[in-house]
């Protein structure tokens, strides 16, 4: 098993945490344990891709039809055969 040590915490969040771990009937560590497993273990969201929050952001404000227009070159490409 690994150990972790944290610092810097805040009074406010170590006085909330003393206060769980006294209602649990355990220590200050074991409280800390079990937080972190029990929010580790969640399921991480899929991350969503770009294209699709542009499309349904797009869909949400009423539009989404975007019209094809076709590309044209802007001026003629260079020569370099001479």
């Amino acid at each position: 098993m690994a150990t972790l040590l944290i610092r810097n915490l805040n009074d406010r969040t170590k006085a909330r945490l003393r206060t769980r771990a006294a209602k649990k009937g355990h220590s200050m560590e074991q409280e800390a344990r079990e937080l972190l497993a029990r929010e580790l273990a969640r399921a991480e969201p899929e991350e969503e891709h770009l294209v699709d929050r542009i499309r349904r952001s797009l869909k949400r404000s009423g539009g989404g039809d975007i019209p094809y227009v076709p590309r044209e070159l802007y001026r003629e490409p260079p020569d370099f055969t001479r």
